[in-house]
């Protein structure tokens, strides 16, 4: 590889763009009269090859070693040197198949360089490589005796020599490269030991207290999976347990749903009993009146016979006696018809005192007629005024006797309303806890007695309903069942506040994220949403959905994020139902 051709612009007293061609394979050195430029083609030469020594081309910086520095209009130096390389053994790697090879460099105002190889930018570490491989390191050069140097070539110690003799045999190159190969593996040792320093003091401790720390966590992980196994576990048979006991609540509720209804259908049955009765003690009423007023005429007519009959018996007793006076002569003939007279006398007597006593008792039937018959015209007057006579004789109004009657129907509709409701509660009450899966035995045991406590209750409604009359007594015993009622809703509802503070995850509690918010919009907790109709496959249920039991249930995306914006106790995930 030789030199065929120089090109130079810009550079030292080169102000314009210069070639010099025509070099010979084997041109070995620069001729010429003083001032003719030869210095200059070796300082290019140099420029190009990357002399690092700038004094060796007699420049204290780069700017000197552009055309008057730059103060001519020229702000840039440029050198080309284009090699010849068609001999394959002095080819340079990775050049084989390029027969010249040019090389620039350019140098700028303020300090600036650019190397281009075959027009291609390249790096200054690359273009010295490139010469480095063919033997031409011009920073410890062999192959070139600058003007003045002959004396210095000619007085060099060994060690000189045989620098320069590697640099001739293309192996300084190689020891350079070694020489900072070795600085680097100092400094990688160096760094190495550093790092096996922190890696025994530092790393290596941490780790080993990682490694505990996530075996700690595996076992911790493997209790968890067999708690929530064992939890799933005591949860199914809770529920099977649950299931058992709302099978037969909802038995016993079927039968005082039953019974319920046939008090209901007695209270109807009764009702049409009472319209009957009242019809018929009117009729009755009327009748016995009618009757009364009848018998009371003919008792009247007989009076006036009876009266006729002993005024008729007086009037004779007198005559008698006158004619006893009178005919005193006649007495011994009339003796036998005196004794018979007597004798009829006494009948008569007897058949009076007969007389009399059922006088006496038309007397007193008349005394309870005449009062019968005052009451009835004060009655039937009260009748004619609006009014009305109760049993005890006080009068009162029908309007009153109506409000009384409909008092007594709003009473007895409460008590079959309040009976009502206390089955809807029930059954409310049934339902959730259907719902609720997470039953303890205990809490179970006093749901029964509670649930026990309201049959009771239910049936004793059952006898209250059968007394429909009202009674101050009655209204306060069943004030005081309401209250005991209310207290007892109370204490359930306290249980189900313990329940769900112990098992927060369960239940949705949130405060409204905005004003409007449509609360059915938020479904509730996936757990209280589902029912089971085997209970064979709660475990399984359970061990398949593990945590997502307790996610909530939204309807769309709008509503997840309005729920997320929220104050709730427990962060549940969000599911979206569209």
């Amino acid at each position: 590889m030789y030199i065929q051709s120089i090109v130079l612009d810009g550079f030292k007293s080169y102000g314009q763009r210069t070639e010099v061609n025509g070099f010979d394979n084997q041109f070995t050195a620069i001729t010429g009269l003083n001032g003719s430029g030869k210095s200059n083609i070796l300082d290019a030469i140099c420029f190009v090859l990357g002399i690092s020594n700038l004094t060796h081309v007699r420049a204290a910086n780069l700017q000197d070693l552009i055309y008057k520095s730059g103060q001519a209009g020229v702000n840039k130096a440029t050198v080309s040197i284009t090699f010849n390389n068609t001999n394959p053994a002095q080819c340079p790697p990775g050049f084989e198949n390029f027969k010249e090879i040019t090389v620039t460099r350019q140098t700028i105002m303020g300090g600036k360089n650019k190397y281009l190889i075959n027009g291609s930018n390249v790096t200054n570490k690359r273009v010295q490589d490139l010469f480095c491989s063919v033997q031409l390191n011009v920073n410890n050069p062999h192959f070139l005796i600058m003007q003045g140097k002959i004396t210095k070539v000619l007085n060099m110690k060994p060690p000189e020599i045989l620098a320069m003799l590697e640099e001739a045999a293309g192996t300084r190159m190689y020891e350079s490269k070694r020489q900072v190969a070795l600085k680097t593996i100092e400094k990688k040792d160096a760094k190495l030991i550093e790092l096996k320093a922190v890696i025994a003091e530092d790393i290596t401790p941490k780790l080993n207290k990682l490694k505990e720390e996530r075996a700690q966590y595996l076992e911790f992980q493997r209790m968890e999976r067999e708690l929530e196994y064992m939890l799933g576990i005591h949860k199914g048979w809770q529920y099977h347990l649950s299931k058992v006991s709302t099978n037969k609540a909802e038995n016993a509720l079927g039968s005082a749903e039953t019974k319920v209804k046939d008090i209901e259908q007695k209270i109807e049955n009764n009702k049409n009993a009472v319209a009957e009765l009242e019809k018929y003690i009117e009729n009755l009423i009327r009748s016995n009146q009618s009757n009364a007023a009848d018998k009371l005429k003919e008792l009247e007519t007989e009076l006036k016979t009876k009266t006729t009959i002993e005024a008729k018996a007086k009037a004779s007793t007198k005559g008698i006696d006158d004619d006893i006076l009178s005919e005193e002569k006649k007495k011994k003939a009339l003796e036998k018809n005196l004794v018979e007279d007597n004798k009829a006398l006494s009948d008569k007597e007897q058949e009076l005192s007969k007389v009399q006593s059922l006088f006496d008792s038309l007397k007193d039937n008349d005394a309870k007629d005449k009062e019968a018959v005052v009451f009835a015209q004060k009655k039937y007057e009260a009748l004619v005024g609006g009014m009305e006579i109760n049993d005890e004789g006080e009068t009162t109004t029908l309007q009153e006797q109506l409000i009384l009657t409909k008092q007594e129907a709003a009473q007895a509709s409460t008590e079959s309303k309040q009976a009502s409701m206390q089955l809807n509660f029930c059954r409310s009450q049934l339902k959730e806890k259907q719902k609720d899966l997470g039953f303890h035995a205990t809490d179970y045991q006093k749901d029964k007695e509670n649930s026990d406590a309201m049959i009771r209750e239910v049936k004793s409604i059952e006898k209250s309903l059968g007394r429909l009359n009202f009674s101050q007594e009655r209204m306060n015993e069943l004030q005081s069942r309401s209250r005991g009622l209310n207290n007892e809703i109370h204490q359930i509802k306290e249980r189900v506040d313990n329940f769900e503070a112990h098992r927060p995850y369960t239940s949705c509690r949130y405060r409204d994220p905005e004003t409007n918010f449509n609360r059915k919009s938020v479904h509730g907790v996936v757990c209280r949403l589902i029912e089971i109709p085997d209970s064979s496959t709660c475990r399984a249920l359970e061990t398949a959905a593990g945590g997502r039991l307790y996610n909530v249930v939204v309807d769309t995306d709008v509503t997840s994020k309005n729920y997320y914006k929220g104050q709730f106790a427990t962060k549940n995930h969000i599911y979206t139902f569209k």
